[in-house]
């Protein structure tokens, strides 16, 4: 029988996860012996996400720090809406004259 100590542990590890639409995806995966159980399916996927955000940071912190290092000056805000607003006219004036909206 278990300690408290080793139950209280025990509970601590413990999710409840409601998988719905996904859990048809875990028990595929546990049938076709690629994973032994539940758990392994949920560490693994938890695994893939910490590894895809590690990449993400990655990526945003090179372009934070390409974007730091431009000797270029910077464009104020304002002017950079402007030239977004215009844009965006041209490309809704584009798309009514397609009959596309």
């Amino acid at each position: 029988m278990m300690n408290t100590e080793a139950r209280m542990e025990a509970a601590q590890n413990t999710v409840v996860v409601n998988l719905r639409p996904l859990r048809k995806s875990v028990e595929e995966r546990v049938k076709a012996g690629s994973y032994a159980s539940a758990d392994e399916v949920i560490r693994a996927g938890l695994l893939a996400l910490e590894r895809e955000e590690a990449g993400t940071n990655e990526w945003l912190t090179k372009l934070a720090e390409e974007a730091l290092a431009d000797p270029r000056p910077s464009v104020p805000a304002a002017q950079v809406f402007r030239e977004l607003r215009a844009v965006h006219r041209q490309a809704l004036g584009e798309q009514a004259r397609r009959g596309q909206i």
